[in-house]
């Protein structure tokens, strides 16, 4: 009975590890899964794409088409401040990164990238600030913190900042 109790712990241990470590996150996958659509939109497929193939003014005309669509999809909003960033157009990435996280706050892409918008326009403090969200929202680390973290690290190294 005992050896059966302790295999039972390590398999729960292993699964759980499984989950911590897992692949790590990347644009079009950093999604929230409290608003994932039960049928993906088109214009939300060929904007993942798109950012699968780094061609930002696709998916910024595919996302824009998603999101006029369907204004409350927190992913899409997300990918397409994500797009505007990558595109240089800092503010109306921030007003989609805003709405993403005015429709979902604890959205874990959406946090990690107003921050990496946040270090694009010099405000550390701010990206510092959805830094601590995700530190309170991934309760065990996750790879958007990581990643955020990494960034912030990267710009105060850069910036000869504190």
């Amino acid at each position: 009975m005992l050896n059966l109790l302790k295999a039972t712990l390590s398999a729960a241990c292993l699964i759980a590890l499984a989950g911590l470590y897992g692949p790590p996150a990347v644009a079009a996958e950093s999604e929230s899964a409290s608003t994932a659509p039960a049928s993906e939109d088109p214009n939300y497929a060929a904007g993942k794409r798109a950012i699968a193939a780094s061609d930002w003014n696709a998916a910024q005309a595919a996302l824009g088409k998603a999101v006029a669509s369907d204004p409350g999809n927190a992913n899409a909003q997300n990918l397409l401040a994500y797009a505007y960033r990558k595109l240089g157009s800092l503010d109306m990435a921030f007003k989609h990164y805003n709405e993403a996280l005015r429709l979902d706050p604890k959205h874990l892409g959406a946090h990690e990238y107003i921050g990496e918008a946040y270090l694009m326009a010099g405000n550390p403090a701010k990206a510092e600030e959805h830094l601590a969200a995700l530190d309170r929202l991934c309760f065990f680390g996750c790879e958007e913190y990581r990643t955020l973290k990494k960034a912030v690290a990267d710009y105060k190294q850069k910036s000869g900042a504190k």
